[in-house]
This record gives C-alpha cells, sequence and structure tokens, in this order.
C-alpha cells in the first residue's frame, strides 16, 4: 500500500523523505518493468507541472515507449533525433529550458515547453532514458535533475 508523506514545502526536507520512498518502492530483483512503473508514478505523484514522466527503452537503434504517466506519448525514437534521442545517443543528461529552440525536438505534445532526459544505464550498458514534460518554460532546475538521476541510479542498482 501506498504511503505518501505530507509535503512540507521544503525541498531539503521534501526530497529525502522523497528518495526515502523510491529506496522502498525499488526493490533489487524485481524486473525492470516494475522498477520503471513505480518510478514514473512516484515522479508524477511528488513533482508539479509533469503532465508527463516516464521512460524509453532501448531496442536495437531506437528507443520505444516504456511505463509512464500521463498522456499517450510517441512509440519510437531514433537515436540522435529528439531531446530522448540525443539525450541517448550521447549519454548525457538534457535540460531543454525551450524546447522550440532544440533543432530536433519531437512534438509529442504540443502544450510543453521544456523536458528533461536523464541516460539508465547498468553496467556502462544504455538501457533507456528517463523523459519528462512541462507546459512551463524553465521548468527544470539542478534539483529535478538530481532527483532524477538519483532514480535512475536507484533503479540501475536494483537491476
Amino acid at each position: 500500500m501506498f504511503n505518501p508523506f505530507q509535503k512540507t514545502g521544503n525541498y531539503e526536507i521534501d526530497d529525502e523523505r522523497f528518495k526515502e520512498l523510491v529506496e522502498a518502492y525499488l526493490i533489487p530483483g524485481d524486473d525492470i518493468i516494475t522498477l520503471l512503473a513505480n518510478s514514473s508514478s512516484l515522479l508524477a505523484w511528488y513533482l508539479d507541472e509533469l503532465p508527463w514522466v516516464g521512460f524509453y527503452l532501448v531496442k536495437g537503434d531506437k528507443l520505444i515507449l516504456g511505463p509512464f504517466q500521463g498522456l499517450p506519448a510517441c512509440t519510437q525514437i531514433k537515436f540522435g533525433v529528439g531531446v530522448c534521442g540525443v539525450s541517448a545517443k550521447e549519454r548525457k543528461l538534457l535540460n531543454v529550458a525551450d524546447v522550440s529552440t532544440f533543432p530536433t525536438y519531437i512534438a509529442c505534445e504540443g502544450s510543453v515547453r521544456s523536458e528533461l532526459v536523464v541516460p539508465l544505464i547498468k553496467d556502462n550498458e544504455l538501457l533507456g532514458v528517463l523523459d519528462a514534460d512541462s507546459n512551463l518554460l524553465s521548468r527544470f532546475t539542478s534539483r529535478e535533475e538530481a532527483l532524477f538521476s538519483f532514480v535512475c541510479e536507484t533503479i540501475s542498482s536494483c537491476l
């Protein structure tokens, strides 16, 4: 049973409590789909202004849609195309404050203004990416970058 905490508004305290929830719900040995589904659910519950958050998984030379929270999304993304595809190809975090300025941006939903993507890597193998969209410009800060990175590292440690 999900046992959420009462958010205080103090990010330092709340983020630590969120990390504790992540560690409680991401259990070593669980199937990757289970880990990704619970991760996207926890992030959607915890962070505001995220109409879409979820995962794309590596399949051959592309990314395919994995577990997520939000409206239906693009089902396949080529490496090197869009924020997710570039993040996957370069294996680096991308925080795009204004997606309209990203040269190969893929619009899965027209109201998205900013995007954060973090690669999911295990033993130097790219498994996929954690992706979040917001309808606000410059929505994502170093705080969200750290939280998303923590989630990806926790998933990796569970596999």
